[in-house]
């Protein structure tokens, strides 16, 4: 999509796409153009047979993603059972994609990269990459991402990463040791090397490739799906207000451990 946040590179002989973030000046941040355009190209996917496998990346090596662009206003309704949330529809399965996607991380990932890389079958990781949930800090409740955290990682890592904010980031090498990240590169290697496996993978029968990403899901998909269902009330009673939020980042403590 040119001029826009968001580049698809189709590849129709080894079947591979290679979708990038593309804000580096925001640090690949998204905005409600942008989570519009991820869910058409995920959608686009469904339909193209010679897409069999896809990677997701982040331009510009300082970040993968950094979540959603605080700049960007959401109106929200009145009413507390309602929560309205621009990410809900930025990854693949909730644009009922199963063609597999694998990520590929460089820099930055946290707070809503979590909504994405939560639905990519594996992340591929590089040595300067990291991972952080700073919602706590600011005075928002960690609820979608902790759920696709726990989808992949020990609670107890789950609960550290979410409830220590802002004060702690993970490391790569932590990530990979704790069921997050499934390879690590030299930095800049990691998306040729999240490609060379989605070629191996397109290069089989699709049925059958995409049949065993149903069939990985399943495994814990009733659990996603109520834990999921939880999350638009614990934000509504969590949350604190927009100006709140606001005064708590602004302020924000510097420094942070990684681990």
């Amino acid at each position: 999509m040119p001029g826009s946040g968001v580049r698809a590179e189709r590849d129709e002989e080894t079947g591979v796409a290679v979708v990038t973030l593309d804000r580096p000046a925001r640090h690949n941040a998204i905005d409600l153009a942008m989570a519009r355009e991820l869910a058409a190209v995920w959608r686009e996917f469904r339909f193209d047979d010679t897409i069999r496998a896809v990677v997701v990346a982040g331009a510009g090596g300082k970040a993968f993603c950094t979540g959603f662009d605080r700049s960007a206003v959401v109106p929200q309704p009145a009413s507390p059972y309602s929560v309205d949330d621009p990410l809900l529809r930025i990854g693949p399965k909730a644009n009922d994609l199963w063609k597999p996607v694998i990520a590929a991380v460089r820099g930055l990932a946290c707070g809503g990269a979590f909504y994405l890389l939560g639905e990519a079958e594996f992340l591929i990781a590089a040595e300067d990459a990291v991972f952080f949930d700073p919602h706590t800090t600011y005075g928002m409740v960690s609820a979608y991402e902790s759920v696709y955290l726990a989808m992949r990682m020990p609670f107890g890592e789950v609960a550290r990463t979410a409830l220590m904010g802002s004060a702690e980031r993970l490391s790569a090498r932590r990530a990979h040791e704790t069921g997050l990240v499934s390879e690590v590169t030299a930095p800049g290697d990691e998306v040729p090397a999240a490609v060379r496996c989605a070629e191996v993978i397109a290069s089989y029968p699709t049925e059958a490739v995409q049949g065993t990403v149903r069939a990985v899901w399943s495994a814990k998909e009733a659990v996603r799906a109520v834990a999921l269902a939880q999350a638009p009330h614990l934000v509504a009673l969590g949350n604190l207000p927009p100006e709140r939020q606001a005064e708590l980042f602004a302020a924000r403590r510097p420094g942070f451990r990684l681990r």
